[in-house]
């Protein structure tokens, strides 16, 4: 490789022409600097192609402005070029077009820098990035240009890590296999730009470069091409909350990036409240629905956002700026992860929520597991706390094993936990005199508010040892909850290699320098060493080590057929495809009954007023049915053969689920 990174392959000409002296960059007027009220069409942020075919390169350094220190930007093919300084920080210079030539920043004290904003980067987090061509996703050979989308209740999400796939082209090759299956959307694990070439995309450093080490940006674009050609939607997970610890600058020169009062887990919080951060992310979020065409992006942890003003007026901007004049308006989703279970944002634009509260409450009902965070729903909930305007007449406080019971809660209501304290949580915080409160009520939002899963990423990989429901649960109860999940009308979604049955783990993978490699691999052992089940440090040295190639190896799903699982899918998808998707508009819960210990029937009624009916049975004993199907109900599926016939005469079988339907007049004589 070659020492200097600006230095072209062999028989390469240089993508920059000779400049002249100054002709660049002799200081423009003040209003030539960018500042948080320029109008919201144009990238503050990132290079720039400006109409006369020069490119504007533009740098926010507060840092650096404030001590009166010099930043240059440094151009493969030219001498370094200086910026001028502007206001609130801004340093910009202007250079002939120069498509495809690497550059970066070069700070006073020496230190060269990636954009903060860069469009690909050329060698990893630490080397310099690529000017995009002009017009990149315009000049890109899209496919389907009139692609709008889906309305967001016809979701059917895959959740699948590019990388695991063999990169963009990889991805993208799998696509008709899931558009086949029934899926009518696939979310991507984060794919902004992370030090190394094995990262679950959490650690990213460079929001707006898609990971050079899964291909390239037209990859990418040609990946969403293909889900549009299939009728897929394409997703993409964002992360707004923290930057990586490994490769972010921001430090160096923009110290005002971070909060100096506030911490998240991975850090300093990032300062929403100035307006130069809030114009970074809104342009991110703006940059990979407009540039790659994503339908919708999935916001991680936005918890550990401090500045929710910021997240609430996200989603009209968007909207506005993305409006295309008269035309049909785009489809474009917004989906957030929320361990605040904050209701209020789910009214304030945003689509739905990833809903822990139904994961949890099905994986303690078909593990029996109730450590750490599952402690909250293996014990009952307090519905009649005062604290959450909560009913005590709900099916929550009906009878059942807590784990159940949350469960109606879920399937009724949204969330499990709407204002309750959290047992967990106060655990954590013990000098919070009356325990840490979790959650809003929730159930004037509809049922698609809520994205329903059994498994995804953080709930395997979060595992020492990365197992699936497939090695820990029973197959029949498995079954019976994967009939529930992908047929209520909570909007599905499926975690990569669930769909054939995988039991290969799904691990948390790094690539990262050796020491912090070190550092992490044996933060994780001491993490997991602190719970009685990893007190033994044998037991606690045999957790991965997540730098281990062989730890990223090990997470690759069999996506070929296994068994009866893939025929099992498709068979749901397809009910739900042909019988729900067109009724799911305007739908709306028609209540919860608690049937058993660990059974219930759930209600909701749809569109057109039939009434959907899912008789879910997780115990090890058939329960009567107090309230049996009615003669003009129809059976959409038994999760086991004979369950509907069972129901019929007033018994729900053990590790069951039924799905029946009613038409609305027999929907009402009930």
């Amino acid at each position: 490789m070659n020492a200097d990174p600006f230095l072209l392959a062999p028989g390469t000409r240089s993508a920059v022409p000779p400049l002249a002296p100054f002709d660049c960059f002799a200081a423009p007027s003040a209003s030539a600097f960018c500042s948080p009220d320029e109008p919201a069409q144009d990238y503050l942020f990132g290079p720039a192609w400006l109409p006369d075919g020069r490119v504007r390169f533009r740098l926010w350094a507060p840092d650096a402005a404030e001590q009166g220190q010099a930043v240059r930007v440094e151009i493969a093919g030219l001498g370094p070029v200086p910026m001028a300084c502007g206001a609130n920080g801004w340093f910009e210079a202007i250079v002939p077009g120069c498509a495809g030539a690497r550059y970066w920043f070069r700070l006073d004290d020496g230190t060269t820098v990636p954009d903060p904003a860069s469009r690909w980067q050329a060698d990893d987090v630490h080397g310099p990035s690529i000017v995009p061509a002009r017009d990149a996703a315009s000049a890109f050979a899209w496919t389907c240009p009139e692609w709008r989308g889906r309305p967001w209740h016809e979701a059917i999400v895959y959740e699948l890590h590019v990388g695991l796939c063999g990169g963009y082209a990889g991805a993208a090759r799998q696509l008709p296999r899931l558009a086949a299956l029934g899926f009518t959307a696939v979310e991507l694990m984060p794919v902004a730009e992370f030090p190394g070439t094995r990262n679950w995309g959490y650690d990213g450093v460079l929001p707006f470069a898609p990971e050079s080490g899964y291909g390239t940006p037209d990859e990418l674009r040609a990946l969403v091409d293909r889900a549009h050609q299939l009728g897929m939607m394409v997703l993409l997970d964002v992360v707004y909350n923290h930057f990586g610890p490994e490769g972010n600058y921001l430090h160096r020169y923009a110290s005002a990036f971070f909060r100096t009062d506030r911490q998240t887990p991975w850090g300093p919080a990032i300062d929403f409240r100035r307006p130069q951060v809030r114009r970074f992310f809104t342009e991110n979020a703006r940059y990979w629905l407009e540039q790659f065409r994503f339908d919708g992006l999935r916001l991680d942890a936005v918890h550990a956002i401090e500045d929710e003003g910021w997240l609430a007026a996200l989603p009209g901007e968007l909207r506005t700026a993305l409006a295309d004049g008269d035309g049909p308006r785009r489809h474009l989703h917004l989906v957030l992860e929320n361990d605040n279970n904050d209701a209020a944002l789910l009214a304030a634009g945003y689509d739905a929520q990833w809903n822990d509260d139904a994961h949890h409450a099905l994986h303690v009902l078909l593990t029996g597991e109730d450590d750490g965070y599952y402690r909250d729903y293996s014990a009952a909930p307090d519905t009649a706390d005062a604290g959450n305007g909560g009913n005590p007449d709900s099916a929550a406080a009906g009878r059942g094993v807590p784990a159940l019971r949350h469960l109606a809660r879920v399937l009724g209501e949204g969330f499990a936990y709407q204002g309750e304290r959290s047992a967990f949580r106060s655990a954590a915080l013990p000098a919070v005199a009356d325990g840490v409160r979790r959650g809003q009520p929730s159930a004037h939002l509809p049922p698609t508010a809520f994205v329903c899963f059994l498994q995804n990423h953080d709930q395997t990989g979060n595992r020492a040892f990365g197992e699936r429901l497939a090695q820990l649960a029973g197959r029949d109860a498995l079954r019976a909850a994967i009939a529930l999940q992908l047929l209520c009308p909570q909007v599905p979604l499926v975690f990569m290699g669930e769909e054939t049955g995988s039991t290969q783990p799904f691990l948390y993978f790094t690539s990262h320098p050796p020491e912090l490699g070190r550092a992490v691999r044996d933060g994780r052992r001491r993490e997991f060493a602190a719970t009685a089940a990893f007190s033994d440090d044998a037991r606690a040295a045999a957790i991965p080590d997540p730098n281990d190639p062989a730890t990223f190896e090990a997470s690759r799903p069999r996506l070929d057929d296994d068994g009866d699982w893939t025929p099992y899918y498709r068979e749901l998808l397809a009910v739900r495809r042909r019988e729900l998707l067109h009724r799911l508009a305007g739908c709306q819960s028609a209540g919860v009954d608690v049937l058993g210990p660990a059974a219930l029937c759930a209600r909701w009624r749809l569109m057109d007023g039939v009434e959907l009916s899912l008789w879910l049975n997780l115990g090890n004993e058939a329960v009567p049915c107090t309230r049996p199907c009615h003669d003009r109900s129809t059976a959409l599926h038994e999760s086991s053969a004979g369950a509907a016939a069972a129901l019929s005469a007033g018994l729900l079988p053990q590790r069951s689920c039924v799905a029946t339907v009613c038409e609305p007049a027999a929907a009402r004589a009930r």
